[in-house]
């Protein structure tokens, strides 16, 4: 794939337009049910591409998670042309198709930016048509937020098209926004987010601008819905990056806005690498044991080793640490206790054994996720390497003596003659 050279900050005229021959994308790699989707919008006389990140990581030759279509059909539309589809939101109309149990296929039509005259007189409506408005692929990709997402695959021709200079930035390994990045940021402060989790997924660079309108735009993400952000931070974790993305942020002064109190330090960023690592070999992680190890170092400064220290100590003291976070973000009770649970057992573990309650804790349902964690730092800190080793032995010996669960069995009741049920067996019943 060879392309001219052209100053990046000037997206191209005309699209790019690669033909099949010029770039590595094959139908085989495509899903089978966006396949479906592709075609039968094309033989029906409407536009069908593979949009988005789908069409950038085939390019990049990494797997997708999904295939979204873009199209000129109307919801409504789509509708009609496919029994098994759906469609979803108010204020952004999508088609969801669905083939199977869980292959959902996401069809968006190409959308525009509003102009003052497609708004409704009731500024309440404003929002909901400035995200309806439908417009051709060119206005559809310059509405989206980084020229690597930007790029289509037509199914017609098997050609990719590119309207903002995509393409270049995907040679460069580099992200950049579509639009003034100023803008684009105080348009929606969570792309702040979003760009450096990008950067870190594809190890690319971030365009200069971009970097310079973060550390502008930084207070910004703290006026974002908290639910998006607590959404997009799990995103990290799930991605593997989120020790990499906090780094980023607090170099760019973004991460004091973005979880207020946090105060990431190089022991807490370290913990996060370990915690990204663990992901990466197959462990699910959840929110409660993302908590746990944001949150540690702070925990641990504020719950220093003393003998005095109680248990009931420790369990304050973790519920103190989390509560900001917790209630700035709606967490669920049962969330926070988790993780309130993972840092009083990481006290428990870190104080050694020979304690009072050390049977309850050996079987306590989140003692083997505390030892985890209390494993992570460990490798992280270089401490606790021999109280590790001894818990580790405990609990093995625990696993190997605890008794099998025995089988509950059932008496069978005898069964009951339905010959004159309810009454009695033999003679007459009027006798």
């Amino acid at each position: 794939m060879t392309l001219p050279q052209k100053d990046p900050s000037a997206p191209p005229p005309e699209p790019v337009i690669l033909p099949r021959s010029e770039h590595p994308i094959s139908r085989k790699q495509i899903d089978e049910g966006s396949l479906k989707v592709l075609y039968r919008l094309s033989r029906n006389g409407h536009l069908a591409y593979l949009v988005g990140g789908s069409v950038r990581d085939l390019l990049l030759g990494r797997t997708p998670k999904d295939f979204d279509v873009g199209t000129d059909a109307t919801p409504n539309r789509v509708k009609k042309l496919f029994r098994n589809c759906f469609l979803v939101g108010r204020r952004f109309r999508l088609a969801h198709i669905r083939f199977g149990g869980d292959n959902l296929i996401e069809v968006a039509t190409f959308r525009r930016q509003a102009r003052p005259e497609d708004l409704p007189e009731d500024p309440a409506e404003h929002f909901m048509v400035t995200e309806n408005v439908f417009g051709t692929p060119r206005e559809d990709a310059f509405r989206r937020d980084f020229t690597i997402n930007a790029l289509f695959y037509d199914i017609k021709t098997f050609s990719i098209i590119d309207y903002v200079g995509g393409l270049e930035d995907l040679q460069a390994r580099r992200l950049r926004v579509i639009g003034n990045p100023l803008v684009r940021f105080t348009e929606d402060p969570v792309r702040m987010l979003r760009a450096l989790e990008f950067a870190a997924r594809l190890d690319f660079s971030l365009d200069e601008a971009v970097r310079s309108a973060i550390s502008l735009r930084a207070p910004l993400i703290a006026e974002a819905a908290p639910a998006r952000i607590r959404e997009e931070i799990m995103e990290l974790f799930r991605h593997q990056v989120a020790g990499k993305v906090l780094r980023s942020a607090q170099g760019l002064a973004l991460l004091p806005h973005l979880l207020a109190g946090f105060g990431g330090d190089s022991a807490t960023f370290e913990l996060l690498d370990q915690v990204d690592a663990r992901t990466a070999q197959g462990v699910a992680i959840d929110e409660p044991f993302a908590l746990a190890a944001l949150y540690l170092s702070r925990f641990l400064r504020t719950c220093p080793q003393d003998e005095q220290l109680m248990v009931t100590d420790a369990v304050r003291l973790a519920g103190l640490v989390l509560a900001p976070h917790c209630s700035y973000f709606h967490v669920a009770h049962g969330i926070r206790h988790q993780a309130r649970e993972l840092l009083v057992g990481f006290f428990r573990l870190r104080r050694g054994r020979g304690h009072r309650g050390e049977r309850r804790f050996l079987q306590h349902p989140m003692t083997p996720q505390a030892l985890e964690l209390f494993s992570l730092w460990s490798k992280t800190s270089g401490q606790f390497g021999e109280v590790l080793e001894a818990w580790n032995q405990i609990l093995n010996q625990a696993e190997e003596s605890s008794p099998q669960p025995k089988k509950k069995t059932t008496r069978r009741r005898p069964r009951r003659s339905r010959r004159g049920r309810g009454k009695p067996s033999g003679g007459n019943p009027g006798n």
